[in-house]
């Protein structure tokens, strides 16, 4: 993968519905050298698809955050718990009174809310605060 095939997955990534001229211009290549190269890169694995990212607000189910606070030594020793909850996306260790950011996807707020209970009655977990999320104008991903 040379330095065009990065420009032209940058510029699929800022917007995958871009035309293979306005690639091209940007990149300073032929419509057919990057029609040509955005072809390998899907053969090839490098690009495997291409996706449609609602807003939050448009989404079936709902999304959250979890702020976790723990009792154990470290918080490796309660990640196991999150790694059982197939809707949870990431799990990540932050500084301040809280330890954990949990990011959830749920198909219902009543999923969510099992999750929540399943959570407030593990022992190791002291307190939970939740975030529901109800807009997105910004996902970089």
């Amino acid at each position: 993968m040379d330095k065009f095939d990065q420009q032209i997955i940058e510029q699929l990534k800022k917007n995958a519905r871009i035309s293979v001229s306005a690639i091209a211009e940007t990149v300073s290549l032929s419509r057919s050298a990057v029609s040509e190269r955005i072809k390998k890169l899907e053969q090839n694995g490098l690009i495997r698809g291409y996706q449609v990212l609602l807003s939050e607000s448009q989404k079936a189910g709902v999304t959250a955050y979890f702020e976790i606070q723990h009792q154990c030594a470290r918080c490796a020793d309660v990640v196991h718990v999150f790694q059982a909850i197939p809707e949870v996306v990431t799990c990540r260790g932050i500084t301040g009174d809280m330890d954990l950011l949990v990011y959830i996807k749920a198909p219902s707020m009543q999923r969510l809310h099992q999750i929540r209970e399943e959570l407030d009655s593990h022992p190791d977990i002291i307190k939970i605060k939740t975030h529901v999320v109800l807009s997105e104008w910004i996902n970089n991903q």
